[in-house]
């Protein structure tokens, strides 16, 4: 069984990733576009949990032959899981270091890397437990991470919290994030933050077992939209004391963009499975196929172009390109959005080219 809706909803969260990481290269972006400060949930902060929440939804489908019983679970599928997510690990560690490759002072976590480890424990724990100790599991979780950066941080600063210490304790200050707030001294995909990281793959999981056991009915998409509901009061709710944070990735901050999640995907299923709005749905499934690859080639588009130069100006390629072809006649925040929207096109027409030659890059 396939969920053609999985695919159109992986296909608008990598589109809006492009979107949100292009126009964060230029210095006046919609500031609705823009990551939040620090508290607080925008839409670029909903597009990692939503990729590792689709993630988690499409495990039920991918292993669903050993969760049935159908295929034995053996130590060669425990090892194509480890050399996937070793892949993956080792990919974000080469993105990290492009272009310098200072492996004296590589950061190590990252992207990938949250989503190689994620995938790792959420693929063995799916195996291993029941639906009913994977919900306690999240609870436990969600409940112990407040509660330890709650009572056991001196505060929840980029550089305060117990995350931050404990990845300046285990990887060391030189292979942290330099970006941002934290300056060396924390890091916003570091270690303890995993774990809140890993409920919303589990989450996903949740609900995409959930999916596999369901007809597709209007019934089906309002519970989906009730659950998301849910997640989106507890989240709020739970803010009070806890804030919404993507960079500690809060146990507020799980509910809350599960919540969003499965508002998106609750809109895919009715349009795609339920009304059969194929049409629709088929650009964003193209961009959808290739996620991975997508991400990989995309960063490392950006990396370029905020490398390289051009003109005696000393500008960016990309500066270049905002500066000289899009902001004398649409201004900072359309020049910004434009030229991003543009590189969305661009890797949906790679993507397009990909889908008519059948080319599907798997890890």
């Amino acid at each position: 069984m396939r969920l053609v809706s999985l695919d159109v909803f992986r296909g608008i969260v990598i589109a809006t990733m492009i979107l949100v990481n292009f126009v964060s290269l230029t210095p006046q972006p919609y500031p609705s576009l823009e990551h939040a400060p620090w508290h607080g949930c925008q839409i670029a902060d909903l597009v990692f949990p939503a990729f590792l929440f689709i993630m988690g939804a499409v495990l039920p489908f991918s292993l669903s032959k050993y969760l049935s019983g159908e295929r034995q679970i053996t130590l060669s599928l425990y090892s194509k899981i480890i050399r996937r997510s070793l892949i993956l690990f080792i990919l974000g560690l080469l993105l990290n270091g492009f272009y310098t490759y200072d492996w004296a002072n590589i950061r190590i976590m990252g992207v990938l890397q949250r989503i190689s480890l994620t995938y790792l424990m959420a693929a063995i724990l799916v195996l291993k437990l029941s639906l009913q100790q994977i919900q306690q599991l999240c609870l436990i979780i969600l409940v112990g991470y407040y509660f330890a950066l709650t009572y056991f941080s001196d505060n929840l600063t980029p550089t305060g919290n117990l995350g931050a210490y404990l990845d300046r304790l285990v990887l060391g200050q030189s292979h942290l994030y330099r970006g941002g707030d934290f300056h060396s001294l924390g890091d916003p995909e570091g270690l303890l933050s995993t774990l809140p990281a890993l409920v919303t793959v589990l989450l996903g999981y949740l609900t995409g077992q959930w999916l596999s056991q369901q007809k597709p009915t209007s019934h089906t998409s309002m519970t989906l939209i009730l659950a998301a509901l849910s997640g989106l009061l507890l989240g709020s709710l739970w803010d009070l004391s806890f804030p919404i944070n993507k960079q500690l990735w809060t146990s507020s901050y799980v509910l809350y963009t599960a919540g969003w999640s499965l508002l998106g995907l609750a809109a895919c299923y009715e349009m795609i499975e339920v009304r059969g709005a194929q049409k629709w749905g088929k650009p964003w499934e193209i961009m959808g196929l290739n996620p991975l690859f997508i991400f990989i080639a995309s960063v490392l588009q950006i990396k370029i172009l905020v490398k390289t130069q051009v003109g005696s100006q000393g500008l960016s390629t990309y500066q270049w390109l905002y500066e000289q072809l899009f902001l004398p006649w649409l201004g900072a925040h359309n020049a910004s959005l434009f030229l991003a929207i543009l590189m969305v096109g661009l890797w949906w027409s790679v993507a397009y080219l990909f889908y008519c030659r059948g080319w599907l890059i798997k890890i």
